[in-house]
């Protein structure tokens, strides 16, 4: 193996040797990406084909609405205990399982004889719900292992960009494929997807994670549960919210990301009443030109992140989060407010863009933290948004009885810009209080709040400027 990939007597055995594992950590990753996407499509094909057949099956509304409360409860409770799962497992072996899971459980659906098939549905929304949830929280904890940590936001964005193309043709083609080959083609296809999925993740020698990684993520977890001595035997600490208290900030930004699942839930719920408005007799046509126009914006803001990172070697921040959320929610509450079409396409182009930006930052952000917390954290940033979503749903459903879309989206989002605010003068304090301390490594007293991810992670001086010690400018 040294022989084939060892460096020549003309080479540098370092820089050589880094670049081209570079290169293929990132092919890989552009692999694993592709299969991610596809499965993406089932996952998104699948949230209208299936809604549409418990409506059918059913004949109640309120099916529908038990269906996805009992989606969301189950990406609540995997998000609890994923973190556990990866100190455990490996990411690998997460995500693959998660893919077989769900292809699996639509294959029950499609076999399942009439008299079962409720059954087989409920099945099929706890399954898609949590296997969803540990495929994503075990692939956004491992990029950093995956492709390294200077090349994370890129990562990142790259996956983000994989997920939004995905969602456009899976809502866009959701309704074709259901009324030319049926629900049980459709269920197929969806199948498929995860199939792809799962093969892709199978080849790929993916690290990262408990067992599977070869790191020593194992150690610190079991110095946090304490040992097997003694009478009480281990201790139980609540490892997530270490994770949250790992950074200056965190637990708020992960609370911001809460209450914009909540506006989230606002704007999904009022756009088909908001688009019924304009054209009651097409109504299907704002909304899916506006979630297409949503994702040319998503897109295009992963091209130039991908870009700013690579030429300047730093990611967006928390800074970005923010600012991000505010403008994303401003839009969101913009689009209900009866502008001309083409403004709103404007709009919905800004709103894209925003979201694309602030799903970024915080991933990279959360991707700071040690491995031994890293899972943990995105597991309670799941649970956080899932709860989010699902309070907001039933909120927002109940509230679009009795006003109107833009209110009910601006009482929404504009919680979401009220909290982002607090985190913003957060994040200004932090960068206000840096100049206090020593200048050096991140123990002196002055820095301690600002630099204390560092400091758990061992690198004080990690040179990409993320999270709460963004640039100086």
């Amino acid at each position: 193996m040294e022989s084939a990939d060892g460096p020549t007597a003309d080479e540098p055995d370092d820089g050589s040797r880094k670049a081209r594992d570079t290169a293929v950590s990132e092919r890989r990753f552009r692999f694993l990406v592709g299969g991610y996407a596809v499965s993406s499509y089932g996952t998104f094909l699948n949230m209208v084909a299936l809604n549409l057949f418990v409506y059918e099956t059913t004949g109640r509304a309120l099916a529908m609405g038990l269906f996805m409360a009992v989606r969301l409860g189950s990406g609540f409770v995997a998000g609890l205990v994923v973190g556990a799962l990866l100190a455990r497992f490996s990411a690998k072996s997460i995500m693959l399982w998660a893919n077989v899971g769900q292809g699996g459980v639509m294959l029950l659906l499609i076999l399942a004889p009439e008299s079962l098939v409720t059954g087989a549905l409920m099945a099929v929304s706890v399954v898609i719900g949590a296997c969803g949830t540990l495929f994503m929280v075990a692939l956004r904890s491992s990029i950093p292992e995956m492709v390294g940590e200077d090349r994370r936001a890129w990562a990142n964005s790259l996956s983000i960009t994989g997920r939004s193309l995905a969602m456009v043709a899976g809502f866009a083609s959701a309704g074709v494929v259901v009324s030319l080959v049926g629900y049980t083609a459709a269920f197929l296809l969806d199948m498929a997807t995860f199939v792809i999925c799962a093969v892709t993740v199978a080849l790929l020698p993916i690290a990262g994670g408990g067992k599977g990684s070869g790191t020593d993520a194992g150690k610190p977890e079991k110095a946090e549960q304490g040992g097997k001595g003694g009478k009480g035997g281990p201790r139980w600490r609540p490892v997530a919210f270490l994770a949250l208290a790992a950074a200056p900030g965190l637990g708020l930004m992960v609370a911001l990301r809460g209450v914009d699942a909540f506006g989230s839930a606002s704007h999904n719920a009022a756009l088909p009443i908001y688009s019924t408005s304009l054209d009651a007799s097409n109504p299907a046509v704002f909304v899916s030109a506006f979630w297409c126009v949503w994702a040319l914006g998503n897109i295009g803001a992963q091209q130039v992140i991908q870009r700013y990172t690579q030429r300047t070697g730093k990611t967006v921040g928390a800074l970005g989060f923010g600012y991000g959320t505010v403008v994303m929610s401003a839009a969101f509450i913009a689009a209900f407010a009866g502008f001309p079409l083409a403004v709103t396409a404007v709009i919905a182009l800004i709103a894209g863009a925003a979201d694309g930006l602030t799903e970024v930052a915080y991933t990279s952000h959360l991707q700071t933290l040690p491995a031994t917390l890293r899972g943990h954290a995105f597991g309670l940033s799941a649970t956080f948004e899932n709860l989010g979503f699902g309070v907001g749903m039933i909120l927002v459903a109940a509230a679009l009885d009795r006003f109107s879309p833009l209110a009910v989206v601006g009482w929404s989002h504009g919680a979401a810009i009220v909290v982002a605010v607090v985190f913003l003068l957060r994040v200004a304090a932090l960068r206000r209080a840096e100049p206090a301390g020593p200048s050096g490594r991140a123990g002196g007293a002055g820095q301690a709040g600002l630099r204390k991810e560092e400091a758990v992670e061992g690198r004080p001086d990690r040179g990409d400027r993320d999270g709460a010690e963004v640039s100086r400018g």
